[in-house]
């Protein structure tokens, strides 16, 4: 799918800002990630009563865009792969839609993911059933859990339900179904009004649950479905099994493709349902900082909006890229440039549940077609060991833990340009420094009584300092973990 010829000058002004959404169609506009408005009311911790499974609080994720991951295609080609994820540190696999794609009103020559025909089927193009539970099952034997992308949302034109139960749709002026955004045209919306449509989508995901045991889902423009339908359903699969529920939302960003009046900052999604949503207006930032277009002053601000929504302990979800992001906005060096890298550990260890799309530990540097065939080039894996160390550093570190509202953050001054931040526990500390700039910078260790080590090797320096000046070069990062003086 490409950009309508009256909307390219348009996109060209919003090319650093985020994309959410585009699940369905990848073509609309996206609002700046640092204009929402702060959140008006102080957190009240009682309210946040999601009980988060045990196995997620060291858990990174990993997105797994089944149809690209191989020349195949197919959940047993993809199979082959997950000790090697396994080996990177990858905790909860994240796997796109698995349901057949509608004909009808289709985009490219396969479709979108997310324009479900059944939501009760496999795509056979993916496998059978039966492969995805072997998927699922060897994904546990390795120690990782699998959630699936669920579309509550909307539906493709030719699903079942059209049929079986016309009244669960919203119509038009004219009575016939309705996108439930103008762009969105290979989907049609869904009207959660109806109780009978709401047992039927809880009843569904149960079913998953049960039939592949799946560990818990993301939820695709969650904040388009009523919160009561998500609490409702988080907890009656709460019956069957903890589970780790992600919704694609950010309270803190207003989409564009809704009006602002539209627009509610105050979804609820995090307190009895979801244990993340998406950072998004922090990636937008992250990407406005990469291209040297803000202040890195501005996380102060970022930090300080989002502390005042949620309690501590009550994590986003971070990121550099998904599917959405590499498809339309292109991929983090695209974006990004040099900063590719270095914003990949600000975002795997900065607060919050951290994410790795497929493709980006090989340094994947183009658009993967959204609509069409596209086999991810892995090559030679160049960041492997990379997000080895980062992925291996979350899951064993204690400061670095998911949910935690014991754990302690604080930005530290640095140079224009550059980021040093401090995540600790009790006695436990880890200290991230990213050089955003095209000049050297000199930064400083917080804290003259401790020592340091460094996270990622130093040809022909020291990896272990007290604390005292240090040199990164242009687009460099160092990541340091506090150590006994000797």
């Amino acid at each position: 799918m490409t950009y309508p010829a009256s909307f390219r000058p348009l996109r060209v002004l919003l090319l650093p800002l985020l994309l959410l959404g585009a699940c369905q169609s990848g073509t609309k506009p996206k609002p700046e990630a640092d204009t929402a408005a702060a959140p008006v009311a102080a957190p009240d911790l009682a309210a946040f009563t999601v009980r988060h499974p045990e196995w997620a609080r060291h858990a990174t994720i990993y997105q797994v865009n089944v149809r690209q991951y191989t020349p195949q295609g197919t959940f047993r080609a993809a199979e082959a792969d997950l000790p090697r994820l396994q080996k990177m540190g990858v905790g909860i696999l994240w796997l796109m839609p698995i349901n057949p794609i509608g004909r009808s009103h289709r985009k490219g020559t396969l479709g979108s993911a997310y324009s479900v025909r059944d939501y009760r089927a496999v795509n056979p193009d993916l496998g059978t059933l039966a492969d995805l539970q072997h998927y699922v099952s060897t994904a546990h034997r390795l120690g990782m859990h699998v959630i699936l992308d669920w579309v509550a949302n909307h539906t493709a034109w030719d699903s079942n339900l059209t049929t079986e139960h016309p009244d669960w749709y919203t119509r038009d002026a004219k009575g016939n179904f309705r996108p439930p955004v103008a762009d969105w045209q290979d989907v049609i919306d869904l009207d959660y009004s109806k109780p009978a449509l709401r047992r039927y989508m809880t009843e569904t995901v149960a079913y998953w649950v049960k039939t592949a045991d799946l560990d818990g889902f993301r939820c695709d423009v969650a904040g388009l479905v009523p919160t009561d339908f998500w609490n409702t359903t988080r907890a009656e699969l709460e019956k069957i099994k903890p589970v780790f529920m992600l919704a694609e939302w950010d309270e803190l960003f207003p989409p564009t493709f809704i009006s602002r009046k539209e627009f509610d900052p105050n979804t609820r999604l995090l307190e009895k349902a979801f244990d993340a949503t998406y950072a998004l207006r922090l990636h937008g930032l992250l990407d406005s900082l990469g291209r040297q277009q803000k202040p890195t002053a501005e996380l102060a601000h970022y930090w300080a909006a989002e502390r005042k929504l949620y309690p501590a302990g009550v994590n986003l979800m971070t990121f550099t890229s998904t599917h959405d992001i590499n498809a339309w906005d292109g991929s983090e060096y695209e974006r990004l440039g040099k900063n590719a890298v270095p914003e990949a550990v600000l975002t795997m260890l900065w607060p919050g549940i951290p994410m790795l799309y497929n493709g980006q530990e090989a340094a994947m540097k183009r658009r993967l077609r959204f609509f069409d065939k596209d086999t991810i080039p892995w090559g030679n894996y160049p960041l492997q060991d990379f997000y080895t160390t980062l992925l291996t550093l979350k899951k064993q570190h204690p400061a670095l833990a998911n949910f935690d509202a014991k754990s302690k953050f604080r930005l530290l001054s640095s140079p224009p340009q550059t980021v040093v931040f401090e995540r600790s526990k009790g006695s436990a500390a880890v200290v991230v420094m990213v050089n955003l700039s095209d000049k050297s910078a000199q930064l400083r260790l917080p804290n003259g009584s401790l020592s340091y080590q460094a996270i990622f090797p130093t040809t022909g320096r020291p990896t272990e300092v007290a604390a005292a000046a240090v040199a990164l070069p242009p687009h460099g990062f160092q990541v340091w973990k506090q150590v006994a003086m000797k």
